[in-house]
């Protein structure tokens, strides 16, 4: 019995040798970034075990390297908290050998970044600061020039300020910076092309088909009384407040 006894802890302490801070190399979702974890598992199944202790911790190292690589490949690098937390309680659910009888065990790690990991993830991070300026610059220039082209106007400047404009063509040149400026009119910046804003633009398009003043305050009196219908009083105020305005706005000839 006391023989027994102490072949279990011998092979309890073989175990724990073979399962405590094991290394391994783990892929993050940044390609050429990885994390280095040390792993540790504590087997919650008394021996006797269905093999030797080595093959025990051989097959618990393997389940729990491919277990930790499976979640690790999915976390940020340079969110080493989080990855530390999800990498963390994934090894913490209980597991189990298919052996006969099975082995259960769980785990837990230390999860870092490598020297070189970390520069490279400074490095990047610093480049993707880099590039979200230059986007945000050059998005902001071609909102800036598409709102100006949307304006004939601008568009006539620009030509009239040409060292080789040719004053006959004028005639011409109205004609098409008409036409140039309604395909600029027509773009809107990223964060205006929700569906609320293209309801607002289908809107705009409906209220200026009715062009007659009359038909014009209709629509604003209807557009009141459906918003305080729908109990929205606040919103039927403004609109009252626009047809107001409208109406003060009409020559008396035209009301």
């Amino acid at each position: 019995m006391a023989s027994s006894a102490w072949s279990r802890r011998r092979t309890r302490k073989a175990v724990r040798r073979g399962l405590t801070n094991f290394e391994v190399r783990l892929r993050s979702s940044r390609a050429g970034i990885g994390f280095a974890a040390r792993i540790t598992a504590t087997v919650l199944t008394e021996p006797p075990y269905p093999a030797t202790s080595e093959e025990i911790a051989a097959a618990v190292r393997a389940i729990l390297r491919k277990a930790a690589a499976d979640v690790a490949v999915t976390c940020d690098p340079a969110d080493l908290a989080t990855a530390r937390d999800v990498v963390g309680e994934h090894l913490r659910g209980k597991r189990s050998l298919s052996t006969d009888p099975p082995v259960d065990f769980r785990a837990s790690l230390a999860l870092d970044l490598p020297p070189d990991d970390q520069a490279a993830v400074v490095a990047l991070l610093a480049a993707q600061r880099q590039q979200a300026m230059t986007d945000i610059l050059r998005r902001q220039a071609a909102e800036a020039i598409a709102a100006e082209l949307a304006d004939p106007v601008a568009l006539l400047l620009r030509w009239v300020e040409r060292d080789d404009a040719d004053w006959s063509k004028l005639s011409t040149v109205l004609g098409d910076a008409h036409k140039v400026a309604e395909v600029f009119a027509r773009y809107r910046p990223e964060h205006e092309r929700t569906v609320e804003h293209q309801a607002l633009e289908v809107l705009r398009e409906f209220l200026a088909s009715f062009p007659e003043p009359s038909q014009k305050s209709m629509l604003y009196t209807l557009l009141a009384a459906g918003m305080a219908s729908a109990q929205r009083p606040q919103h039927a105020l403004k609109a009252q407040a626009l047809l107001n305005g409208h109406t003060s706005s009409v020559p008396a000839g035209d009301a």
